[in-house]
């Protein structure tokens, strides 16, 4: 089983940035590039919702549309890390960040069944962003 750790977040307001950072450990036998990794969060009262997933290997990533051009997720194989850089935040923002990991899950670009939360197995505990004036 993959662990995870979310850090990273934080209060801020309207208009300013973050960057989370999810690490993976107890990565054992495998390559952190054979895992996919998403951003999922929950806000209060909600379900929660993939926010933005990269693909294992050579694959793409997504976003959920009220985030693009505002988020961008990247990975650093050689750190097991994956960051998913926040700007331009706003209200409807603010909810606790998961990080989760799912090992051989390839997907092409733009794919939202990637980003789904019955795709991924395992899962770090949250990080919460808050985002008010």
């Amino acid at each position: 089983e993959v662990q995870l750790q979310a850090s990273g977040g934080g209060s801020v307001q309207p208009g300013g940035s973050l960057a989370l950072t999810c690490a993976a450990s107890a990565v054992s036998d495998l390559s952190f590039d054979d895992l996919a990794i998403g951003w999922f969060r929950q806000a209060p009262g909600k379900e929660r919702e993939g926010v933005s997933c990269i693909s294992n290997g050579a694959g793409g990533t997504y976003y959920r549309d009220s985030v693009k051009g505002r988020f961008t997720i990247s990975r650093d194989n050689a750190k097991n890390t994956v960051t998913l850089r926040m700007k331009d935040l706003k209200p409807e923002d603010t909810a606790v960040y998961f990080c989760a990991s799912e090992r051989g899950l390839y997907f092409s670009g733009g794919n939202s069944l990637g980003c789904t939360t019955v795709a991924y197995s395992d899962w770090g505990r949250g990080t919460l962003v808050t985002v008010s004036s």
